[in-house]
C-alpha cells in the first residue's frame, strides 16, 4: 500500500510563499494498492494533480468522500480522468445529514460552473451504501466507515490491504460542544492498531473556545488518539489556513512533547503535498 498526500489544507486554498513547504491545496489522498486498485480520499483542489497522474491509467477510480463541503469537493470539475470516455469512476458519498449523494456533480449546474456534469465523457456512479453498513470488500481491500462529528455530518474510513492499515478522519471534532455522533473511545476502536492515522488536526488548545463547535479537532488531541489506538504513526491534517509553514512546524514540536511525556512510540509527522509513505 502506498499512501500520497495531494491536499492536506483546511477549508480554503492557500497560496503563497509561506505555505510552500507544506502546501497549499485542499483535501486529497491517494492510497494505491499492489493489486493495481486506486483508492482516493476526498475531492478537494489537491486531486487537479491527482488526475494528472491517473491519466495514464484506463482503470476504475474509487473515490470515497468524507462529505460535501466545498474544500472536499472543489476539486473534482479539473480531475482529468473524469473527461475520460468509458473511464469508471465509482463515488462513495460520506453519510452526510442531508443525503444530497451527487452534490459533487452539482456543483458543476447552473451559472457555477461553464461545463456541465452531463458533458463529462466518464462513467460515473455512486456506490451509495445503507446506513447500516459498517465495511465492504473492494478487491482485495477491507473498507470501513464510521460516523464522524462535523456540522452536517460525514464519514471517517478505514483502508486495509496489503498486510497494512490506513485510517482517514478529516473534518472530526473529538469533542463537540453539540451531540456526538460518535465519541471517542469509538474512535479508538475504528483506529486500533492502525500503521497510519491522517487525523484532522485544524486547531490547537489556544485556539479554543472560540472555535468550538466548527467541526474540527485540535492538535494535541489527534496525538492522544492515535497513541490511545496503538497506532504507528499518526499525521497532522488539515492544517488551518492561516498556520504557515513554520507555524505548521511548531504544531508538530508542541504535540511531540506529548509523546515524549507519554513515552510512546507512535511516530508524528505533519501532512504535506508530495509526502509519500509506503506501508
Amino acid at each position: 500500500m502506498q499512501v500520497t498526500f495531494y491536499g492536506v489544507r483546511g477549508s480554503i486554498p492557500t497560496p503563497g510563499k509561506d505555505f510552500v513547504r507544506y502546501g497549499g491545496n485542499t483535501a486529497c489522498v491517494h492510497v494505491a494498492l499492489q493489486d493495481g486498485t486506486d483508492i482516493v480520499l476526498d475531492a478537494g483542489t489537491g486531486i487537479r494533480q491527482l488526475g494528472n497522474q491517473l491519466i495514464g491509467k484506463s482503470s476504475p477510480v474509487h473515490l470515497l468522500l468524507t462529505h460535501n463541503h466545498w474544500d472536499h469537493i472543489q476539486g473534482f470539475p479539473f480531475f482529468a480522468p473524469i473527461y475520460q470516455p468509458e473511464r469508471e469512476i465509482i463515488i462513495t458519498p460520506g453519510q452526510t445529514s442531508l443525503p444530497e449523494h451527487d452534490q459533487i456533480l452539482r456543483q458543476m449546474q447552473g451559472s457555477v460552473f461553464p461545463v456541465p456534469s452531463s458533458a463529462l465523457k466518464s462513467n460515473i456512479t455512486f456506490n451509495v451504501l445503507p446506513d447500516t453498513t459498517e465495511s465492504w470488500q473492494l478487491g482485495d481491500a477491507m473498507l470501513s466507515r464510521l460516523p464522524m462529528n462535523h456540522p452536517g455530518k460525514g464519514s471517517a474510513y478505514s483502508i486495509t490491504a496489503d498486510g497494512a492499515k490506513v485510517v482517514y478522519m478529516t473534518d472530526n471534532e473529538l469533542y463537540p460542544p453539540y451531540k456526538k455522533d460518535t465519541d471517542f473511545l469509538s474512535f479508538v476502536e475504528f483506529a486500533r492498531d492502525a500503521d497510519l492515522i491522517i487525523h484532522d488536526a485544524q486547531y490547537m488548545l489556544s485556539d479554543m473556545p472560540g472555535k468550538s463547535g466548527w467541526g474540527h479537532s485540535v492538535a494535541e488531541e489527534a496525538v492522544k488518539l492515535a497513541m490511545a489506538c496503538n497506532a504507528k504513526s499518526v499525521a497532522l491534517y488539515s492544517h488551518d489556513p492561516e498556520r504557515t509553514d513554520d507555524d505548521i512546524d511548531a504544531v508538530v514540536a508542541h504535540c511531540q512533547t506529548y509523546i515524549e511525556a507519554a513515552e510512546s512510540s507512535v511516530n508524528l509527522l505533519a501532512s504535506a503535498e508530495g509526502l509519500q509513505l509506503s506501508l
